[in-house]
């Protein structure tokens, strides 16, 4: 696991708020070390929402927010019924950050 120079609190916090960006907006640009570490998390979460059973909601409720968790549950988990892993691709990009010129990838739901 990636330390991202915080300690094990705002570590989770930080992946649990990388998550949520990305099950919000189904696509997201970050930098390629943050995109492969939230990509575990995001597709376990959704082998999760897959199930379509109570105990697996109040999970996911656990450890999202209540809209990600819903759009996760009633949204995208119903695109992979029949899908058995591979949700999310990671695309890294010829570009990088200006300010310090860090590798950029997108990381979106496969279609």
């Amino acid at each position: 696991m990636r330390k991202f120079h915080r300690t094990a609190g705002p570590r989770r916090s930080f992946v649990k708020g990388l998550a949520n960006n990305l099950i919000m907006k189904e696509k997201m640009e970050t930098t390629i070390s943050r995109a492969k570490e939230i990509r575990p998390v995001v597709e376990h979460l959704v082998t999760l929402a897959k199930k379509q059973q109570l105990a697996a909601f109040r999970i996911l409720l656990s450890r999202l927010p209540k809209q990600a968790a819903q759009k996760l549950y009633y949204d995208i988990a119903p695109r992979y019924k029949t899908r058995a892993g591979g949700y999310l691709r990671i695309i890294k990009e010829a570009k990088s950050r200006k300010r310090d010129a860090t590798p950029l990838a997108i990381i979106e739901f496969v279609k």
